[in-house]
């Protein structure tokens, strides 16, 4: 499968850390103008991103790294590891965001000029809309945690931002053409966008910290790989089999059983039949696969991959 460059990568994650930037200085200069925690909030937020983004962009640079004596399996894991912290610091963001909006809700404090917060939210939804589309299609061409964990972050600013937008906007109405104020409601947004941030949190760190963990690729994925050793007829079973993850590589290993008297050549064809097949369904996948010969003596752990059986059912079917 087609693998786009590590180039690409890097130049969409510098994308996003220039994005970031100028958003953060804009929010909170607008913040601290009319006054408004909630964008004030989002400054914070935009802010988190931002470090979150150049996390990400170390990470990716890293990680596009190839293996070498001292990482034989490669620096997948910085990205991993990047994910995991991008998420920790958006709950950093939400312990901020709600002190400042109980604050505020005690204390409530007047926003002055709202439409300028609420232009500045519309320009910041439509900038974050865009480059987290960017990120995303990235990270599903390069299967990069820490792009798809960045973009996350930045989609979850676009929604925060028309949150706060719509807030700000009710306020400027009510206030025009009801002469009343309800600065609460900007309190109540920024709880909102705490509230949104919190559940993304949530499923980035858990999608990012279970890699570092060696855990199991996904069953759809594990299915694939041992159909593709179920259809190949000269395998009389397989075991030892294991996945995992580093970053946006995949390593797959099993042993495969094969009649005694089968020579090392035709043995190793096999493997590198194996090998392509398995390359060809899923990206950065790195095989390693052991040959054993198969003494027909049925073992507990060569039961749940034996192939004997499955092709003898077949044939007797036929």
């Amino acid at each position: 499968m087609p693998v786009i460059s590590s180039q690409k990568i890097i130049k969409t994650a510098r994308l996003s850390v220039v994005s970031n930037t100028l958003l953060t200085i804009c929010k909170l200069i607008t913040g601290v103008i009319i006054g408004s925690v909630s964008i004030i909030s989002e400054a914070v937020h935009s802010l988190i991103d931002l470090i979150a983004a150049l996390i990400a962009y170390i990470a990716v640079k890293k990680s596009s790294k190839p293996a070498d004596d001292t990482h034989p399996y490669g620096y997948g894991k910085f990205e991993n590891i990047s994910g995991t912290i991008e998420a920790l610091l958006i709950f950093i963001a939400v312990i901020y965001i709600i002190y400042e909006s109980f604050e505020k809700l005690i204390n409530p404090f007047p926003v002055r000029i709202p439409i300028i917060g609420v232009l500045v939210m519309l320009f910041s939804a439509f900038v974050n809309f865009f480059v987290s589309s960017k990120l995303f299609l990235t990270a599903k061409e390069a299967d990069s945690v820490a792009i798809e964990a960045d973009a996350w972050h930045l989609r979850t600013d676009v929604y925060t931002s028309l949150s706060v937008m719509v807030a700000l906007l009710i306020i400027t109405i009510v206030e025009s053409f009801f002469l009343k104020n309800i600065y609460w409601l900007d309190s109540m947004a920024a709880l909102l966008v705490a509230i949104m941030i919190i559940k993304t949190a949530w499923k980035l760190i858990m999608k990012s910290a279970k890699d570092l963990f060696d855990v199991s690729l996904p069953d759809e994925e594990v299915g694939t790989i041992k159909n593709i050793i179920r259809s190949n007829k000269n395998i009389a079973g397989y075991h030892a089999f294991k996945t995992r993850k580093s970053g946006n590589k995949r390593f797959v290993e099993f042993h495969i059983l094969v009649i005694p008297k089968m020579t090392v050549y035709r043995s190793h064809e096999i493997t590198r039949d194996l090998k392509a097949n398995i390359s060809s369904k899923l990206k950065n996948v790195d095989v390693t696969i052991h040959v054993e010969p198969c003494d027909n003596t049925c073992t507990p752990k060569c039961q749940e991959g034996c192939l004997i059986k499955i092709f003898r059912i077949e044939n007797t079917q036929k």
